[in-house]
């Protein structure tokens, strides 16, 4: 029944859904015509063609296109470092070690599931990439055994880290909120405060996300075991027809130069300095003030002192740049969604309006659905707290809840959703050769299950 489920589901899903692009330009659209018509306008703005002028101007400002620059570079960078660690040579033989593991179709996408889902609790980017880059292998570890497989529910498996990253130790709405410096960022100043900070034990480290995001490890793969089709499948052969090897090129030592571009000192001595960096800012604040910029570091250092040299460490870089022209391209896209949303009080009409139906009991549930909302429109999860923080800590507040568990309702939410919304999958779809509407069915399926199993928790 389930493998009828997700099959049906997938093909639907197959004949709806566009590019991601054209997702952003369409939720544009759509939501400078809802702010027109039911956005709440200062007094002196009138019509819909003064609102229209008025919304454009807040579009293209600083609070709309621009605002996330400084974000989506620190995004860029954790998905670089994610994509060059993945990619360097003894981390790939560990993955295709897995990836010759499973000995038939469910078991490979239950295995890909898990150890994206563990990648991406350890760093998202790390396991967005490792995850494709698994499936990938995985995919062709089976053809060549003579094992057939669906190979978009392999793909779909790959994506399940970002299902759990923001209860995982790059989550940026935790992160941020670890610091005074990092919650300004993203919140008026005038709600920062010692008591509206929240340290790692208080959100990441908390019993109930360890619960929660250690049950979705259990059930999610199970999920992905029984979905796996027997019939009408499609194997890796109908989207990688060729196996192409992606290992460095390495060009000839002449020079003293060229010497240096190729020893491993280079990498070792900047990744040094990047770890006690690091390791020095972790001693200063404590683990549980692990800051974004703090994961950044290790996660580079880490790259740099596993690949062999500083030609090796650009070439990979060279091709994770590729996987970053969507958050290039789009970011800016959806900061103008964001600032549209924000100028025109929508996101606190949507917010507000599912806190009205909450009870304290009730009221982190109602906080996580309607993020999930918002994360289709801002699917950022640094964005969205900057836009959804100021309300949540404000009905937290008067609720008597911390701001640790409304911290943690925004980041399910946020990651729930992201099983729906393709934003994310645009490397993993570079890696793996696949389209969105080949996966989103069965990611959509993940998401309903993995959604039920949170609000038990948040509403017990």
């Amino acid at each position: 029944m389930i493998q009828r489920i997700g099959s049906m589901v997938t093909a639907v899903f197959r004949r709806i859904v566009p590019d991601p692009l054209v997702i952003a330009i369409v939720l544009t659209i759509g939501v400078f015509i809802a702010a027109v018509v039911w956005g709440r306008f200062p007094e002196e703005v009138g019509g819909p063609i003064d609102r229209s002028v008025w919304l454009l101007d807040a579009w293209r400002g600083g609070s709309g296109l621009w605002k996330l620059l400084a974000f989506a570079m620190q995004m860029c960078l954790i998905l670089l470092g994610g994509h060059i660690l993945a990619e360097a040579p003894p981390v790939r033989r560990i993955l295709r070690r897995i990836a010759d593991i499973p000995r038939s179709a469910s078991a490979a996408a239950a295995l890909v599931g898990v150890v994206a889902m563990v990648l991406g609790i350890a760093n998202w980017g790390l396991g967005l990439i490792g995850g494709a880059v698994l499936a990938r292998e995985t995919g062709r570890s089976l053809a060549r055994r003579g094992i057939t497989a669906h190979y978009p529910l392999l793909a779909a498996a790959g994506y399940t880290g970002l299902l759990v990253w923001h209860g995982g130790f790059s989550g940026s709405a935790p992160l941020t909120m670890t610091t005074t410096a990092g919650a300004e960022k993203v919140l008026p100043k005038a709600m920062v405060g010692a008591d509206t900070l929240a340290p790692l034990n208080a959100t990441i480290l908390s019993p109930s996300n360890l619960l929660i995001t250690g049950g979705l490890l259990f059930i999610v793969p199970m999920l992905l075991w029984l979905m796996s089709p027997k019939q009408n499948v499609q194997t890796i052969a109908a989207f990688l027809p060729d196996e192409t090897s992606e290992t460095n090129k390495r060009s000839s030592i002449d020079t003293f130069p060229d010497w240096l571009n190729h020893t491993r000192l280079m990498t070792t001595l900047l990744g040094l300095a990047l770890l006690a960096a690091a390791i020095g800012s972790t001693i200063h604040h404590g683990i549980d003030r692990l800051g974004l910029n703090d994961v950044i570091m290790y996660l580079l250092a880490a790259a740099l002192l596993v690949q062999q040299s500083p030609e090796s460490f650009m070439q990979a870089a060279a091709r994770a740049a590729a996987g970053c022209a969507g958050i290039i391209v789009q970011f800016p896209l959806y900061a103008g969604i964001m600032g549209l949303m924000v100028a025109s009080g929508l996101v606190q009409i949507l917010t507000s309006g599912m806190l009205e139906l909450a009870s304290p009991e009730t009221l982190e549930f109602w906080t996580m659905v309607s993020a999930g909302i918002v994360n289709l429109l801002v699917p950022s999860g640094g964005g969205q707290w900057a836009v959804q923080g100021p309300i949540a800590l404000s009905a937290a507040q008067e609720a008597g809840i911390g701001t640790g568990p409304m911290v943690m309702a925004v980041a399910y939410g946020d990651e729930l959703t992201n099983m729906l919304q393709p934003f994310w999958a645009l490397p993993l779809l570079a890696v793996t050769g696949v389209r969105a509407r080949d996966i989103v069915g069965y990611t959509a399926m993940v998401m309903v299950v993995a959604g039920g199993w949170i609000s038990l928790w948040l509403l017990l």
